[in-house]
């Protein structure tokens, strides 16, 4: 394993096992066979649960953590507890214009990335998920989607996470009064406060 590849996912993995947690906890929900984790930077925990993973971003340093597939497959079996199985890919593109063909995956992974709904909706099949946390606003715009439907929180408590289809209603409604609209949500491009928040959220593709 080359240093560099190591140095990215020490520097990743600030907080061993989190990731690995949150992704089984969601496996517990949807297991699915393909995922699609854009805006990935060097986040391979999804490798660690799921079989087949494509990675997708623009930033160099996350091709040349890719490049190395020996060492991230060492990295993978590490976490994985031996498991090498796992198939993943790389794609060094930016996610708005990948070139993907139409409902290829069960699974669209969205973190910390910005509106990966927006772009990548269209190359989640029907009836897959969206796993999506509040960061810059992309729950909010899937809200508003009417190719979703909230089908389950991940709530997070004491390091480890669990997957709740109770009271749904009770969620997405906001602190303040403001009307959610795609343009207002664009302009700020931050998350909304919500009255009961929710570490992530899964939305299934019913359109």
């Amino acid at each position: 394993m080359r240093d560099t590849t190591r140095k990215l996912w020490d520097k990743q993995n600030q907080y061993p096992g989190d990731r690995l947690r949150l992704f089984r906890a969601v496996r517990e929900f949807t297991s699915p066979t393909t995922a699609l984790y854009a805006g990935s930077y060097v986040d391979i925990a999804p490798s660690f649960v799921f079989p087949n993973v494509t990675y997708v971003d623009v930033d160099r340093r996350a091709k040349t953590f890719f490049d190395d597939e020996d060492g991230v497959r060492e990295i993978i079996a590490d976490e994985a507890g031996g498991r090498v199985s796992a198939a993943f890919s790389f794609m060094h593109s930016d996610y708005s214009k990948l070139d993907v063909a139409p409902e290829t995956f069960d699974l669209l992974i969205s973190l910390y990335a910005g509106f990966i709904s927006e772009h990548c909706t269209g190359f989640l099949k029907i009836g897959g998920c969206l796993l999506v946390n509040p960061s810059h606003g992309d729950v909010a715009l899937a809200s508003l989607d009417p190719r979703y439907r909230l089908a389950a929180v991940v709530l997070s408590a004491a390091g480890d996470y669990r997957v709740s289809k109770a009271d749904l209603c009770t969620y997405m409604q906001p602190k303040n009064a403001v009307e959610l609209t795609r343009e207002s949500l664009f302009a700020s491009n931050r998350g909304i406060d919500y009255t009961r928040p929710a570490f992530a959220y899964l939305f299934e593709r019913i359109a």
